[in-house]
């Protein structure tokens, strides 16, 4: 199962890693049949080159025998007559004489076949040869009498060799004696030639074989380069990742313990010490009661009435702060509208709420954000500016949403002056980064400009109106021009 999982469904970094490799052994094997086919290519022309430069060197080596061997003769052959036997038998004997190598002669047929002449092989002398082929089918002798009735010619054949009796490839060059009608000829055996040609095509097999090695060997290194980097680098951003994570777990347990140490620190101060006036005041109230002083016992309960009072209030403000249930059951536009106006009555900070209608929604994850956003710049506002007005905007638009907050206070510290206060900006900027979105922040100390704090949503956040009726299971209205339309 595990490794069908690796085979089917590869981690992020086996995608990279074979992202990486599979172009570049696709590449090195493109390059391998490329560089195969152009050198088989270019060494088969050069070695076709070689052959036809040896063999034309052997038609001529045949061409300039032949000549000298006419030369020999012609002396004789010039001034003899058609039926002058006793001049061709000279001349017979003068081509007899004319042996070279191991297997070099020259030949002589009739045109009627008949060899005449042939001193490495005697047992064709005398014998008509019409219609002799080779073990491949070549014609032999017609054509070397068609050559000769031509004047000249060349002509490869197989052939016997006189040395060694083994068939070997030949090339001979014919001269026509027309009025004799002797076809007079040599030939060479052309096996070093051969030799030669296969030698250079086993050399280029060789070295193409050697390329194919050097080019597997470099793609090898080059995997293991980038097998080598990948690890390293998975194995930096697996560290990376964890030191994040542990970073991010231990932030998560800070914040889990401030806003434990925050709620405490509401009840302790606020609903407890109500709830310690309220017992006191019925306690009064009992032994008043008692005592039948019912007038002094009804102020003392009232008192502790107004303080059970405070006590709702105060758990409904820790409640909201927690988690407003109106950002749920009306949306964006009316939790902000009561964010602020519950900051404006809470700090006596003048506090104005502004947004405009549009017919698009936001999703849930960015009205959160949002509202936790200006939760956070609300609170440092309090906590820091030392302002005294402050203005919230929602408006969207055709690129997504924009929420602005400004306030007139002394602005945000210097780098070297910042303390713990940073945690916010930095959960603010966190918050909206998750959304694809931006927060830019436009502060200055020291002309007393205060702050600004604008964030950006992508329109990919945005919800058509039926998509936000499907989403909360109510039906779409038309949009109304309230605080309320940006949900």
């Amino acid at each position: 199962m595990a490794l069908t999982d690796i085979l089917f469904r590869p981690t992020y970094g086996q995608k990279l890693s074979l992202l990486a490799t599979l172009p570049l052994i696709a590449a090195a094997l493109a390059i391998s049949v490329l560089v195969s086919i152009q050198s088989r290519s270019l060494a088969e022309r050069e070695i076709q080159a070689l052959e036809h430069q040896l063999i034309e060197a052997k038609k001529v080596e045949l061409r300039n025998y032949v000549t000298q061997a006419r030369n020999s003769f012609y002396h004789i052959y010039g001034p003899a007559s058609v039926h002058d036997d006793v001049a061709k038998e000279h001349v017979s004997q003068i081509l007899s004489a004319m042996i070279y190598g191991k297997d070099g002669f020259f030949f002589v047929y009739d045109y009627e076949g008949t060899n005449l002449v042939n001193p490495r092989q005697t047992q064709f002398i005398g014998e008509n040869w019409r219609g002799l082929t080779d073990s491949q089918g070549t014609p032999v002798v017609d054509e070397l009498i068609r050559l000769a009735r031509q004047g000249a010619g060349w002509h490869s054949f197989m052939w016997e060799k006189p040395s060694t009796g083994e068939e070997g490839q030949m090339i001979a060059y014919v001269l026509g004696l027309q009025d004799w009608q002797w076809a007079v000829g040599t030939g060479v055996f052309i096996d070093d030639v051969l030799a030669t040609v296969a030698a250079a095509r086993a050399d280029v097999e060789t070295r193409v074989r050697r390329t194919f090695y050097y080019i597997g060997g470099i793609t090898i290194v080059a995997l293991m380069v980038v097998f080598a980097s990948g690890m390293f680098l998975n194995i930096r951003e697996r560290r990376l990742a964890d030191a994040k994570l542990k970073q991010l777990t231990q932030r998560v347990f800070d914040a889990q313990e401030e806003e434990r140490g925050r709620v405490a620190r509401e009840l302790h101060d606020g609903i407890s010490q109500i709830l310690v006036g309220v017992r006191y005041a019925l306690d009064i109230a009992r032994r008043r009661v008692g005592s039948q002083d019912y007038t002094q016992a009804e102020s003392s309960l009232n008192k502790g009435i107004d303080h059970l009072g405070t006590a709702i209030i105060e758990v409904r403000r820790i409640s909201r702060d927690l988690r407003p249930g109106v950002l749920d059951d009306l949306g964006l536009g009316p939790a902000l509208k009561a964010l602020t106006d519950d900051f404006a009555q809470r700090t006596g900070i003048k506090t104005e709420f502004s947004t405009v209608v549009f017919r698009n929604r936001l999703d849930q994850n960015s009205k959160i954000a949002l509202y936790r956003i200006a939760q956070e710049a609300l609170t440092n506002i309090e906590r820091h500016a030392e302002a005294s007005h402050v203005t919230m905007d929602l408006r969207g638009h055709a690129k997504g949403a924009t929420m602005t907050i400004s306030d007139d206070g002394r602005g945000l510290p210097l780098q070297n002056d910042k303390t713990r206060s940073g945690i916010g900006l930095r959960n603010m900027q966190e918050r909206i980064e998750q959304l694809d979105g931006s927060l830019r922040l436009l502060s200055s100390r020291l002309n007393g400009r205060g702050t600004t704090i604008e964030v950006q949503l992508p329109l990919s956040h945005m919800l058509a109106p039926s998509e936000d009726a499907k989403a909360t299971n109510t039906p779409p209205e038309p949009p109304q021009p309230s605080a309320g339309d940006l949900h």
